[in-house]
């Protein structure tokens, strides 16, 4: 329910009253209003006119030729779009074609030329021999000897004996750089070599070092092997022993129990085989199972004898009866007529 403002009493302090209304929501409206102004972006990384990664390889157009580019990209993908269009179109054409219908009974179609020349069809390609010669190989004549031609004009002058150089006064100093050069060269060589000594020495006395820590290395774990070895060979003792001693204790409790259950056995099988039958008198067992079905059957014959005759009594008595209560009946209807 929406509530309307009220507005303030006079007697009291300043008080600001405003009609509710709806937030504004948060998340970018789904469609831009056309009466909005668009604020541009001051993040370079959103401008379009900045170029990413490397410069020196891109070709940087200008604002006109990005613009003419655009242009050229959206005429280019109209004209693939009809093109697709024109495709699709006769591809549906093509598919909506009627085919030819089926011959009649006792018809048959054939394939048959409908261009404007006709062309005969064989099962034989057409051969023809063609011959030809060629000019007989001649050989290539000899390049001339190259002479370039003149430039420039011919002069000549003469030098006397020692006018340019004095061998005795130039070389001099030439051989004072050779020698000192040379001396150099073969300290310099001294000096490597007695490095590479060095350098030689050093390096056995390292690889023996090496082989000495080496063999230490193994030794040790050699002796930490069977250290090992000897701990696991007793680990293995151990568990063998407390094996043979639990084997022992199981054998002996088995022993024991076996005594006591095996002691008094025998009379306790022989009293439950005695219960159950399975040692019985000779005399008690023909009496149970001779004489008393014997005696059964026959008490059973007794009876149904004596049944019998009782019933056969009471049929004779029932009938005579029967026969005297008839009989002064009979007599007082001969009396009636």
């Amino acid at each position: 329910m929406q509530k309307t403002a009220q507005p303030a009493p006079p007697s009291g302090g300043y008080t600001f009253t405003q009609q509710p209304s709806a937030i504004a929501p948060s998340r970018k409206p789904k469609y831009r209003d056309p009466a909005e102004t668009h604020t541009v972006s001051t993040n370079l990384m959103w401008d379009k006119r900045v170029v990413r990664g490397n410069t020196y390889a891109a070709q940087v157009l200008p604002l006109s030729a990005q613009s003419e580019l655009a242009v050229a990209e959206k005429e280019a993908a109209k004209q693939r779009k009809k093109i697709a269009q024109e495709r699709r179109k006769q591809k549906e054409a093509s598919s909506k074609r009627s085919s030819t219908p089926e011959a009649v009974e006792g018809r048959k179609h054939i394939e048959i030329q409908t261009e404007q020349y006709l062309e005969e069809l064989t099962d034989k390609v057409e051969e023809n021999t063609v011959d030809t010669q060629t000019d007989p190989m001649m050989d290539r004549p000899p390049t001339p000897l190259y002479i370039p031609f003149k430039t420039g004009r011919d002069t000549e002058t003469q030098i006397e004996e020692g006018d340019l150089f004095d061998f005795d006064f130039e070389v001099e100093p030439i051989l004072d750089v050779m020698v000192g050069k040379t001396l150099e060269q073969a300290m310099l060589e001294v000096m490597q070599e007695e490095e590479l000594q060095a350098m030689r020495q050093q390096q056995l006395a390292y690889e023996q070092r090496r082989k000495e820590e080496l063999m230490e290395t193994q030794r040790l774990e050699a002796a930490e092997r069977r250290k090992y070895e000897e701990k696991e060979r007793r680990k293995k003792q151990e568990m063998e022993r407390l094996k043979r001693e639990k084997e022992t204790r199981e054998k002996l409790g088995s022993r024991l129990f076996a005594e006591q259950f095996l002691k008094n056995l025998e009379n306790r099988v022989y009293a439950q085989l005695e219960d159950e039958g399975y040692f019985h008198d000779t005399v008690q067992r023909k009496v149970e199972e001779e004489f008393f079905p014997w005696l059964m059957s026959r008490m059973e014959f007794e009876l149904n004898e004596k049944r019998q005759a009782r019933q056969l009594v009471n049929d004779l008595i029932e009938y005579a009866v029967q026969k005297m209560s008839r009989g002064p009946a009979r007599a007082s209807v001969e009396e009636a007529p």
